[in-house]
């Protein structure tokens, strides 16, 4: 599977982005699918993941009722919405796809995207 982020860009606080994954070479509906980011400095974390069929979605808590992960299985996509957008936000964001019911942790990815760049202004 290759994946593909897009929609990263420059905002100021408060504002929005919506980040979109599209994968190529295979189905990803069987797959579940996450988003990482990596500030400088900063170790990679898991922002938001969703399992192959959308019945389980995990958030950290720092995102917590700002974004919004979902997918598209007809599309072999999957997005992140992202509101109300903090300057700690600002990092590089990997789109992630690792084998159905696993933990999600970085050792469970097997396809990574290559990244979008999100920077919040203050």
């Amino acid at each position: 599977v290759q994946l593909q982020a897009s929609g990263g860009g420059l905002v100021q606080a408060g504002g929005s982005l919506r980040l979109s994954c599209a994968a190529s070479g295979r189905t990803i509906s069987t797959t579940d699918m996450g988003w990482f980011r990596q500030a400088p400095g900063k170790e990679r974390e898991l922002v938001a993941a969703i399992s192959w069929d959308t019945i389980n979605r995990y958030y950290t808590d720092s995102v917590k009722g700002r974004f919004t992960i979902s997918r598209d299985n007809a599309k072999n996509a999957m997005y992140l919405q992202m509101n109300r957008l903090k300057p700690e936000d600002t990092a590089v964001y990997y789109c992630a796809a690792a084998p159905r019911g696993s933990a999600f942790a970085i050792t469970d990815v097997n396809y990574w995207g290559q990244g979008t760049l999100v920077t919040v202004s203050s």
